[in-house]
């Protein structure tokens, strides 16, 4: 595996920029990438499509049908040496650095190709790594190359009805089957993302209830498809149904697809964790990116006849120096992913940043396009940009919320005193709920 401890040189990464655009340059000839028109010429882009929003808005086939597309689109990334860039070369990655995964992102974004948000956000930005860090070595070689080329989606199998934020007060149950070498899963997950595409999920379970809730925790990688799993979209605001509840009756796991030790799912549960707030904070391209950027709102606003308002100047203004700034401190994420270390409390700035600029930068589109938001016509700036405002506030909530966010910066940066009334010590099965 090539060292990602530092930066490769130029010569390394123009040699990778030409591969790259080579491989997106051959896809567009068979109409699987299409080149972007530049921002600044947004008005000619056909903002009125479905293109913005931030979550599905699509009926459950045409769902099923871009998941397929993504998983294709995947397959085809991870055949050319792209799928997994930064991976160990031993489960299909490339074993290049974060320069090269972060310059691939930047130079796919200026083409028009698959959403594989569908496979990236959850399966491959948070389970795989997980995987890699606490599966077994047969389990690693089993998956990871599955999920970097598409042929595996996986899903977080967390929150659950009454442990939401409060993760460490989930009450799924997981008992040994000695005889058979296998674990009996049985609970209520909820608020699971694209549930209804995996054929995986990692999931948190309580093994020991004599302990304190944030031990006698175990974690798990549990087959979608096996009996007694029953998925059942939530319908969303948006129209979509991203997010699922998932019921496991007498689901059996075998005891080698445990991720890490016994009673040992919270430290498992934080490489996930800190994985999800790097990688929702670090969601800069995407359609909703794309759009709040500042050629796009500088188009947004001439097209409304505003590029004269200095109010409205301003807003965009910090909008935008807070979306540079977020953008640097991603930089700086990605500097310690380089040097071999996790992500770390700049990964909550970050998700937290995200989640704010995102709605903020919504709420300044939506009042630059005024009542015109909610004219389903087509015209450019105007319907789409209500399936982006519906989608805001779930953005404060996943990952984790800003309370929680804020909570993590406030002990582990400034070293304040954790929040009164939790309680470490009490087993969990005497504790009020």
């Amino acid at each position: 595996m090539a060292d990602s401890s530092t930066d490769p040189a130029p010569g390394g990464l123009d040699e990778f920029a030409a591969e790259v655009r080579t491989f997106l340059d051959s896809a567009a000839l068979d109409a699987n990438a299409t080149r972007r028109p530049d921002p600044a010429q947004a008005v000619q882009w056909g903002v009125g499509e479905d293109t913005i929003a931030y979550f599905s808005t699509d009926p459950p086939d045409v769902d099923r049908a871009n998941a397929e597309q993504a998983r294709l689109w995947q397959g085809r990334r991870f055949d050319a040496g792209l799928g997994w860039i930064t991976g160990p070369v031993e489960f299909g990655g490339r074993g290049l650095s974060t320069a090269h995964d972060l310059l691939y992102d930047a130079i796919e974004a200026e083409y028009d190709v698959p959403d594989t948000g569908v496979l990236s956000v959850i399966g491959l930005g948070m389970i795989g790594p997980t995987i890699l860090a606490h599966a077994q070595p047969h389990i690693s070689r089993t998956y990871l190359p599955a999920m970097y080329s598409g042929q595996v989606i996986a899903c977080q199998l967390f929150s659950e009805p009454g442990a939401g934020s409060d993760l460490a007060g989930l009450s799924t149950k997981a008992e040994k089957d000695e005889a058979k070498n296998e674990w009996v899963l049985n609970g209520q997950k909820v608020w699971t993302s694209i549930a209804q595409h995996a054929d995986i999920g990692m999931a948190l379970c309580r093994t020991n209830p004599d302990q304190p809730k944030h031990k006698g925790i175990t974690a798990f990688l549990v087959n979608m498809k096996a009996p007694g799993v029953e998925v059942r979209p939530l319908r969303q605001m948006t129209g979509g149904a991203d997010f699922n509840e998932v019921f496991l009756t007498d689901v059996r796991v075998r005891d080698d697809y445990r991720l890490g030790s016994v009673d040992d799912g919270w430290r498992v549960a934080l490489t996930t964790l800190m994985n999800e707030r790097a990688t929702v904070g670090g969601e800069g391209a995407g359609p909703a990116g794309r759009v709040l950027s500042l050629p796009f709102l500088t188009a947004l606003l001439k097209e409304n006849g505003r590029i004269d308002d200095g109010a409205a100047r301003r807003q965009l203004a910090a909008l935008h120096a807070d979306m540079t700034a977020t953008e640097y401190l991603n930089r700086q994420m990605a500097r310690r992913m380089r040097g071999g270390q996790q992500p770390g409390p700049e990964a909550s700035v970050s998700k937290l940043m995200y989640g704010q600029n995102l709605t903020r930068g919504t709420h300044f589109a939506a009042e630059i396009v005024g009542p015109k938001l909610t004219a389903d016509t087509g015209a450019w700036g105007a319907f789409s940009w209500t399936e982006l405002l519906l989608s805001t506030p779930a953005l404060r909530i996943l990952g984790g919320t800003e309370e929680i966010m804020k909570n993590i910066l406030a002990e582990r940066v400034l070293g304040l005193p954790k929040e009164p009334g939790i309680d470490t010590k009490t087993p969990f099965r005497e504790m009020r709920r």
